[in-house]
């Protein structure tokens, strides 16, 4: 049986999502895979909670919702003040997990690594912007640096371009890679205004309260400049053509759903070249993904072409790809 130690930061929706499915799976992991996994740090925004022995996770899911904040928790854990690089430098752990919005945490992804600590993210920007310095930094000190969550949420599009297409060159990919453009679209198609959609979205959780990000395209640019880095080369961001939703029109988008056509925020990803933008499709095309769902069709030499589908957003989805990729570091480190 192998002790694996994790570093929990970020202590939101997805953070919790993962210390569930920890807490939840603790003995089926042990059991399927030889891992006996615990969390000796969680850090949200207010506070590091610290224990070398491993945190009680169904307390700390407890004080997280009861009181929205660790630094309540009381006498029983020290309460710490520490940065993520702090955490990273000071608590002794396998694994930093990193599912937080930080657009700086590459500079702690990198010390860590360096340090000889596995990362998992789903966090990113750091894959957006460092791809190349944090891949240099895990080969060098032979230490995963996993993120699959980055996209698609749990559907493993990652793993799928970068363990199981060897032999093929991929050529192009297509995809719908955010959720909640794709949600708001189908409630416009289905007679509601377009502030009536996003509010709509923004009340099931689907949008951020600023859902800037999405409407616009640069969640989905994000994503598509992650899959350009992993099948090509480091791509630019700033040479990205994206384009959001915010100018379509409702009258257009319900006159085109009535004779069998939709939009989609659609991107497009070929060798120096990505492209997000507002697209037409038939409503039978593979693309045309309805909810939250995500897709991906991806066209390679060999293979022609494949298409992936599933969840693209929500909690327990993510959470889904983010403890694969634990497993999976811990797994490699288990022999390290």
């Amino acid at each position: 049986m192998k002790e694996v130690s994790l570093s929990l930061i970020g202590f939101g929706n997805v953070g919790k999502g993962v210390a569930e499915v920890i807490l939840n799976k603790h003995q089926c992991f042990k059991e399927k895979y030889g891992l006996d996994i615990k969390v000796v740090g969680i850090t949200d925004s207010t506070a590091t909670i610290w224990d070398p022995d491993g945190i009680n996770l169904k307390e700390a899911l407890e004080i997280k919702r009861s009181f929205g904040s660790l630094k309540f928790w009381g006498n029983e854990y020290e309460i710490y003040d520490l940065k993520p690089s702090e955490v990273v430098r000071e608590v002794d752990s396998d694994v930093i997990v990193d599912v937080t919005n930080d657009k700086n945490a590459a500079n702690w992804h990198l010390k860590a690594l360096n340090n000889g600590k596995a990362v998992v993210t789903s966090n990113k920007p750091p894959v957006v912007f460092k791809y190349k310095e944090l891949l240099e930094a895990s080969a060098k000190k032979n230490m995963p640096y996993l993120f699959e969550a980055t996209v698609m949420a749990g559907t493993p599009i990652i793993s799928l371009l970068r363990s199981a297409l060897l032999a093929d060159s991929i050529e192009k990919i297509w995809g719908v890679l955010n959720g909640t453009t794709t949600f708001i679209l189908n409630c416009m198609e289905g007679g509601m205004t377009f502030e009536e959609a996003l509010k709509k979205a923004q009340e099931l959780g689907i949008a951020e309260r600023d859902p800037s990000n999405d409407i616009k395209g640069i969640d989905a640019g994000y994503k598509s400049v992650i899959l350009h880095n992993i099948v090509f080369h480091p791509f630019d961001f700033k040479k990205a053509h994206i384009e959001g939703i915010e100018e379509i029109s409702e009258r257009e988008i319900r006159e085109d759903f009535k004779k069998g056509t939709v939009t989609r925020l659609v991107a497009l990803v070929e060798d120096g070249k990505v492209e997000v933008r507002p697209r037409k499709l038939p409503i039978n095309h593979s693309l045309a993904v309805k909810g939250t769902s995500n897709v991906a069709l991806i066209e390679s030499d060999l293979l022609g072409e494949l298409v992936i589908k599933g969840a693209g957003a929500g909690v327990k989805e993510t959470a889904s790809g983010v403890v694969s990729d634990i497993i999976k570091a811990s797994l490699k480190t288990k022999y390290l």
